[in-house]
């Protein structure tokens, strides 16, 4: 099967998003006398917050429901909030998730076609999730909403075919979790900070996913979707009384249940620097994350308002500690942040950025170095101002929006917290001292008792990062936080590039077959972004390509090469190919390109063992002769191609590495192999998938079909 380096330009030049870096800061504005920058301004006393008022009552069966008036739109919201404890979901992580999506998938009385049909209706948006429902309307819809939104809390009817549609949207979903780096990333964090036997470290997984069960999807439901434990907030132009009559109108019949108690074991932060990576074949950016767990680190803590002053000056905002040294001074990277979050189990910080392959080492020294200087330096005058400036700012702009009125009066309720909690933030906002923030990074900075986590180029990046490591011991795991070998092993005696490609071709059927296929009459589906297509493709040896991708049986774009010629037709309009898509596009004209690179012109290095889906396999950079590289995996057992990682611009700048990974190989002929499914991944945001459905090789073929006019 072919790289479909060309076809996948086409087909991103569609759908792929670009995006614009933020430019530096530091410019100065002219307008503004050099000195009103050198000094803050001085600080004059806390002001008196008054928050929006909420009115808040229970009801017979347990529910507690939180009204925020807001009268100046016609619109209202609600939302039903089950504070169920976190669930261990075992080897079927994913089920929690999956009932509360298919909550909203049927009930006893309405399908989903039906629920969804109501809903757009009345112009309102509505969802559920595991831990309850949300929707808004206009106020003359409200009881429309909530007839819906009872409908789907009291009345589930977890149909079996949306279950299945939900089980193969979940599964198609997780497959960018082992492409994209910031989710490998997100997912080996809560490994390492939790483990997997506590709930917040379970990561839902294809094999997790293929456990999940509709019934215990059911028994989430049933144990757990209970008024006693649960909240309505209602938010927007409606009064108390109206929404007391409301809710019992409409949640009045919601019964009420014991819940279970869970217990967890406080996870254990390391006990020194634990340097851990997650190979990112091809990668040209590592992502970093500095992290661990934080105990007795829940919503209330006296430590919450230092503490929190104290990570925004480390990496809290944009002109932070953390990101004035990573991206205004050493430009290693768009953006360095971090985070200390409080939780009502176990609390985490978190450190991270994407940095380049060539700095992620002199990055880590900065990480690391950012966290020292908090905990021995005290923090400027003129910076804490600045800091309580920006959090004073962000609170009183959050301040406008009815939305975090409501969310306030419920953080109070769940957390029992003290009434009066958000009224006095900005006092102990401005009482937080340089003392203290000293206090709280020596409580709550651990450089040397952390997991440092790398996703990356391990041929690249690994060895450069040891030093770090307490016992300079580097930790590989996959991306979903499994281990895996260091090692994929030592290469054998004797074996060599050309002889790990020699054994390829051997595989799927030998020179001698190989060089007497003239041409290939392929068809392949392909899946992008959720979305289907079809390509025809038609290669006939030496100069002659065609491709035509459809969607739903309609041509959106065709391909074709004869000689030097070449032309591109999307949607009817018809454009040649300049001299540099032809060139692009004559390298698709190959059968078996394998072959190739063993003859003049290339370069072939065995670059080592690795491990590719759990096998070692042989690792061989082909330098090409017009001077792109292509790295190859092949199966050390098989002997067949299981991976290819070569790079493309798409119009990011940078190329990017497109990763692609071959299995399910068939015979197509006699003594033919190839492989009949191919994942894409690098250009997008989703993986592509691509399944070979029908191949003829030596076929009769028209040549009209190629005709250029």
């Amino acid at each position: 099967m072919k790289s479909y380096k060309l076809l996948l330009g086409l087909l991103m030049s569609g759908v792929f998003l670009f995006t614009m870096c933020t430019p530096k800061t530091g410019q100065k504005m002219s307008s503004m006398p050099e000195d009103f920058r050198k000094h803050a301004p001085e600080a004059g006393p806390a002001p008196q917050i008054k928050i929006g008022k909420y009115d808040m009552f229970s009801m017979p069966n347990g529910l507690k429901v939180i009204v925020v008036e807001n009268h100046k739109l016609p619109k209202v919201s609600f939302q039903v909030f089950v504070d169920a404890p976190p669930v261990p979901e075992g080897d079927a992580a994913g089920f929690v998730s999956m009932a509360g999506s298919m909550l909203s998938r049927g009930t006893t009385s309405r399908s989903k076609a039906e629920i969804d049909e109501a809903v757009d209706f009345i112009g309102a948006s509505f969802s559920s999730s595991s831990s309850g429902l949300y929707g808004s309307a206009l106020t003359k819809h409200k009881e429309a909403l909530l007839d819906i939104m009872s409908d789907v809390l009291l009345y589930p009817s977890f149909p079996q075919d949306e279950f299945e549609k939900l089980k193969k949207q979940t599964l198609s979903g997780l497959a960018q979790a082992k492409t994209d780096p910031n989710t490998i990333a997100a997912n080996v964090s809560s490994v390492l900070n939790y483990g997997k036997d506590h709930p917040y470290g379970e990561v839902q997984t294809e094999e997790s996913t293929e456990r999940i069960t509709l019934d215990l999807c059911k028994n989430y439901y049933n144990t757990f979707f209970k008024p006693n434990i649960s909240y309505l907030v209602v938010v927007g132009d409606i009064n108390a009384a109206e929404a007391k009559t409301l809710a019992q109108k409409y949640f009045g019949n919601w019964s009420p249940g014991d819940v279970p108690e869970l217990k967890y074991k406080d996870p254990v932060p390391p006990s020194e620097a634990r340097v851990c990576f997650v190979d990112k074949p091809g990668a040209v950016q590592s992502v970093i994350n500095v992290t661990y767990p934080v105990n007795s680190f829940a919503p209330g803590n006296p430590d919450d308002m230092p503490a929190r002053v104290m990570n925004t000056v480390f990496g809290g905002y944009f002109r932070s500690r953390l990101n004035d040294n990573l991206r205004e001074d050493k430009a290693y990277t768009y953006g360095a942040r971090s985070r200390l979050s409080t939780d009502p189990l176990v609390g985490v910080f978190k450190a991270y950025a994407s940095v380049r392959n060539e700095v992620t080492d002199s990055a880590m020294v900065q990480f690391l170095y950012e966290m020292n200087r908090l905990r021995t330096e005290p923090v400027g005058e003129d910076e804490l101002r600045l800091v309580k400036n920006y959090l004073s700012g962000s609170f009183g702009r959050s301040l406008e929006r009815p939305e975090t009125i409501a969310r306030f009066a419920l953080n109070i309720a769940r957390y029992h917290l003290p009434e009066n909690y958000y009224e006095t933030y900005l006092e102990r906002l401005e009482a937080v001292t340089a003392e203290q923030i000293m206090a709280m990074a020596q409580k709550y900075l651990h450089p040397d008792q952390a997991y440092l986590l790398v996703v990356g180029n391990k041929s690249e990046v690994a060895d450069k990062l040891t030093t770090f490591d307490s016992d300079g011991q580097i930790e590989y795991y996959d991306a979903f936080g499994n281990p895996v070998a260091a090692s994929a092993g030592e290469i054998p005696a004797g074996m060599t590039a050309t002889k790990v490609v020699e054994n390829y071709l051997k595989a799927i059927g030998g020179k001698d077959k190989i060089k007497n296929i003239k041409s290939l009459d392929a068809k392949v589906s392909l899946e992008m972004s959720g979305m289907p297509f079809e390509e025809h493709r038609i290669i006939v040896l030496p100069d002659k390509y065609y491709s035509s991708v459809s969607m739903n049986g309609q041509e959106m774009q065709k391909q074709l090469v004869n000689g030097n010629k070449g032309i591109v037709e999307q949607m009817g309009q018809v454009q040649p190919m300049d001299e540099a898509s032809l060139a692009e596009a004559k390298k698709e004209i190959a059968l078996f390109e394998e072959a190739d690179y063993l003859g003049d012109g290339y370069q072939l290095t065995l670059d080592g063992l690795e491990m590719v889906e759990g096998k070692p396999a042989y690792q061989v950079s082909v330098m090409q002769p017009d001077g792109e590289k292509i790295v190859l995996y092949f199966d050390k057992e098989s002997g067949l191609k299981v991976r290819q990682v070569q790079f493309q611009n798409v119009g990011t700048g940078e190329p990017v590495p497109i990763v692609q990974n071959f299995s399910d190989y068939r015979e197509v002929a006699p003594g033919i192999m190839m492989p009949f499914k191919l994942e894409i991944s690098g250009a997008s945001a989703q993986p592509i998938q691509l399944k070979l459905l029908d191949v003829v090789l030596n076929g009769e073929i028209d040549d009209a079909l190629f005709e250029i006019k």
